[in-house]
């Protein structure tokens, strides 16, 4: 919900979406919860919003969501929303 950033469910961020900017550099973040374990966030104000939650793929869908299931189709979707070519940065072997 506006102003918020990042994927939500009712008051729960699914998506978290991070820029940062200092000293000439530009950082860019994106972490999507697929089976997190969400008694972590029970600690913390995440994101630092208060009266918000954490919620995860698996939580919303009753069932385990593995990070290799939603990977390759997520990055999929990226390239194809931003218009882009992702390029791995793992060196080969």
């Amino acid at each position: 919900p506006p102003p918020f950033t990042g994927v939500w469910m009712g008051d729960s961020k699914l998506c978290a979406i991070g820029v940062h900017c200092g000293n000439h550099i530009t950082s860019h973040g994106l972490a999507l919860n697929c089976c997190t374990d969400l008694s972590w966030f029970e600690h913390i104000v995440p994101c630092g919003l208060e009266g918000k939650g954490v919620t995860s793929l698996s939580h919303e869908l009753g069932q385990h969501v593995a990070v290799n299931h939603v990977l390759e189709p997520f990055l999929d979707s990226f390239q194809e929303v931003f218009d882009c070519a992702l390029v791995s940065s793992e060196a080969p072997g």
